[in-house]
């Protein structure tokens, strides 16, 4: 063999084929393609921007409601506050009416007392004008407010008004009486104001604020309007002066006479024989009696005695006006502490009044016994 059959033996053997053996065919099934499962990559940022949105506005809802709350708390606190300040100023106002009609009707008050009284009424009226112009007020209930001022203001005009004439030189009954009853219509122009341009108009506009929960103060000075008359007036000029300087008393007759006392819800007492009563837990009696002069009468003042040991049973009560002919019945309520089983007596006295002759009819005494409920 030749050295070059020798070497291309040797090529043949070392060398590597020229064509790659097939792969085997990949015989698994092919995939199907998978459907996305979220929104397509361009609407994810719209929603996400619609959702903050929508918590922005809801977040702006809230914080709206929640100021809007707090001003309506503040504007009801803003009025219940001036309500407060204005409150004890009217019951304070309707105290002093209340002394008022009690120093007019007291029998036993006199002129130099009675306008000494009167003075120290208008200025503890006084004081309350003063206090009432230094509330600050809600400024719709501005002028609801100078109304209030206006009818503090109506209450002190009347009574230095009435001190005046008490302590004047009227020349007779019928001229006092009318001279007192023009400054009592002050007062009595005070309550109206009071009522019609305050305390109305004010609730009204609570109303239209819709504010609940929150009062608006009343006061009413003039506790009787019959006492407010010319008539009435005249008759308290006349007593009072009359006492204190020995002054004659209108012509005519004077005084009252008793028509009758009956147990409340019950019989009529009679006088001749002994009335049983049955001691309830609201025992009461009523009396009548009628002013059977020719002049109006002030201050008439009528007691209940019942006799018990050691002390007896006592009540009394005023009578603001009496009028001519005209009958007035007095309640005494929630009687107690009665003697019951033992025999007693009950006793009824309509006081005299100035210029009065005949004392004999104004008083009668009952005989009675109180046994218990059901015995």
């Amino acid at each position: 063999m030749s050295e070059r059959e020798s070497s291309e033996i040797e090529f043949d053997f070392f060398e590597e084929p020229t064509t790659a053996e097939r792969a085997p065919p990949d015989r698994r099934r092919p995939r199907r393609p998978q459907r996305p499962t979220g929104p397509p990559s361009g609407l994810t940022p719209l929603l996400r921007l619609i959702g903050l949105i929508a918590l922005a506005i809801l977040l702006i809802t809230l914080l709206v409601f929640w100021i809007s709350s707090c001003r309506g708390e503040a504007k009801t606190d803003t009025y219940r506050s001036y309500m407060e300040d204005v409150d004890p100023i009217a019951n304070q106002s309707e105290a002093i009416g209340g002394r008022l009609n009690n120093a007019l009707i007291n029998p036993d008050i006199r002129q130099a007392a009675l306008a000494q009284q009167l003075d120290g009424f208008a200025q503890q009226q006084q004081q309350l004008v003063d206090a009432a112009e230094g509330i600050e007020e809600p400024g719709p209930l501005r002028d609801e407010n100078q109304h209030m001022i206006e009818s503090l203001q109506f209450r002190v005009s009347g009574l230095r008004g009435i001190s005046d004439v008490i302590s004047g030189q009227a020349r007779n009954r019928t001229q006092a009486g009318n001279q007192l009853a023009a400054q009592a219509r002050r007062l009595i122009t005070s309550d109206v104001v009071w009522d019609d341009q305050f305390k109305d108009p004010a609730k009204a506009e609570l109303q239209r604020q819709g504010i609940q929960g929150v009062s608006v103060p009343d006061s009413n000075f003039v506790q009787n309007p019959d006492l407010s008359t010319s008539t009435a007036m005249g008759a308290v000029w006349q007593r009072v002066r009359g006492g204190a300087t020995g002054g004659t008393t209108s012509p005519g007759l004077h005084g009252h006479n008793l028509v009758s006392t009956k147990v409340l819800g019950g019989a009529t007492l009679s006088t001749d024989e002994r009335n049983e009563i049955i001691a309830t837990t609201d025992l009461g009696f009523q009396v009548t009696f009628e002013n059977s002069g020719d002049s109006t009468e002030t201050g008439v003042q009528v007691t209940l005695t019942i006799q018990k040991t050691p002390e007896p049973i006592v009540r009394r009560q005023t009578v603001d006006v009496t009028e001519p002919n005209q009958q007035t019945t007095v309640t005494f309520r929630n009687i107690s502490n009665v003697p019951f089983v033992t025999p007693t007596s009950l006793q009824v006295e309509v006081a005299g009044v100035t210029g009065e002759e005949n004392l004999a009819n104004n008083t009668a005494e009952y005989p009675v016994i109180f046994s218990y409920p059901g015995g």
